[in-house]
């Protein structure tokens, strides 16, 4: 066990890190193209992300625990 931990954990730790360090610095070998950040056809505004609904008057909260206040049974 003590070989383990001298010998065998600082090296499974140290190619790890090396693997890490290939996979990020990878990017530099790529086309310039590919590095550039995902172009952007046409901006999207703020105010066509809204859904329509969005107008409309917040439920209450006890409306959004125990459902529309005209579908509740009186008894």
């Amino acid at each position: 066990m003590s070989f383990f931990r001298s010998y065998i954990a600082p090296l499974l730790i140290v190619l790890i890190f090396a693997v890490a360090m290939l996979a990020v610095s990878a990017r530099i070998f790529l086309p310039s193209d590919m590095m550039a950040p995902a172009p952007i056809e046409e901006p999207i505004s703020a105010t066509e992300a809204l859904p329509a609904a969005a107008d409309t008057a917040m439920p209450k909260l006890s409306e959004l625990i125990h459902g529309p206040e005209s579908e509740l049974v009186e008894g």
